[in-house]
């Protein structure tokens, strides 16, 4: 009798489908970015079955594997050492071993190294394929609130302002939403840079995606920096999502007309905290003008 395919097309198959070892060639595998159950059964049988497994930090990578009880040989691969290792990684391609690259979390190249060795493999006649699976950058997108039929992933931005304004005034015209990796102790700074150069768009602080902690915080890009030059800066990695030119902002919305029409069916609490999640203002200041509205003070 046949094995079941790994996947079937139209109706999903009653049965699971067997467990799949890696085959030869270099794997690209991507692992949870805060939570661990996001890990795929595709990914663990990658990790499983690999002859060598290359990790950004070998430490993160034994914390992945002792949880779900995966004993492999695992070999360090980052910005630092990777001309030295890529030659010892090709021969092991050549020798037709099953490799599985992982960085410390979501999905490996996206801000992480790896791509100059799945060109040099590709170069080279090996097999190189992509297990796909969780990704800081889709997650905090597709969660945004922002448009997403056209977006434009730009990394990490320049640590220092002027530079950083530079890089932000070449994308101001990109037709799409902007994407971008954020440290904690710069998104005040960079969210002032952001207003600066592309205008006071809205914009989504994605944080501690996956985690205990996630938060998601929207509004005008100055509204946001604000709130972190008053609270300090948050702790976590952090994805900024920013609107495209011509959104419509938040800081556009007429809130008191808001307000006033969502107050009969929803009472002052209810509206402030209605509109505060709709446009990402501030609850407790929304909360105080719908107060001032129901009372007649407005």
């Amino acid at each position: 009798m046949s094995e079941p395919p790994s996947h079937i097309p139209g109706e999903a198959s009653r049965r699971a489908p067997a467990p799949q070892p890696p085959e030869p060639g270099l794997n690209i595998v991507s692992t949870p970015i805060g939570n661990l159950r996001d890990i795929t059964l595709r990914a663990l049988d990658a990790l499983a079955g690999a002859d060598r497994i290359y990790a950004e930090d070998t430490r993160i990578a034994a914390r992945l594997l002792d949880a779900y009880g995966i004993s492999a040989r695992v070999l360090p691969y980052h910005d630092h050492n990777g001309a030295k290792m890529r030659p010892g990684i090709l021969e092991a391609l050549a020798a037709g071993e099953r490799v599985v690259l992982i960085s410390d979390a979501g999905t490996p190249l996206i801000s992480d190294p790896g791509y100059k060795l799945v060109r040099e493999a590709v170069e080279a006649g090996h097999p190189v394929r992509a297990l796909p699976g969780a990704s800081a950058l889709l997650t905090g997108l597709a969660a945004a609130g922002l448009p997403s039929d056209a977006f434009f992933f730009a990394g990490f931005l320049p640590p220092k302002s002027g530079a950083r304004r530079n890089r932000l005034s070449e994308l101001a015209t990109v037709p799409g939403t902007l994407v971008f990796y954020e440290t904690g102790p710069r998104i005040a700074a960079c969210l002032v840079d952001v207003a600066a150069a592309l205008g006071n768009r809205d914009v989504v602080v994605a944080r501690e995606l996956t985690k205990k902690f996630e938060e998601y915080r929207r509004g005008p890009a100055s509204e946001i920096a604000r709130h972190y030059e008053e609270a300090g800066a948050p702790r976590g990695e952090i994805t900024l999502i920013v609107a495209p030119p011509g959104e419509p902002s938040a800081s556009d919305v007429d809130v008191d007309a808001e307000l006033a029409a969502l107050i009969p069916s929803e009472g002052v609490k209810g509206a402030a905290s209605l509109l505060a999640q709709q446009t990402g203002l501030n609850k407790r200041d929304l909360y105080a003008r719908a107060q001032a509205i129901k009372d007649g003070k407005a």
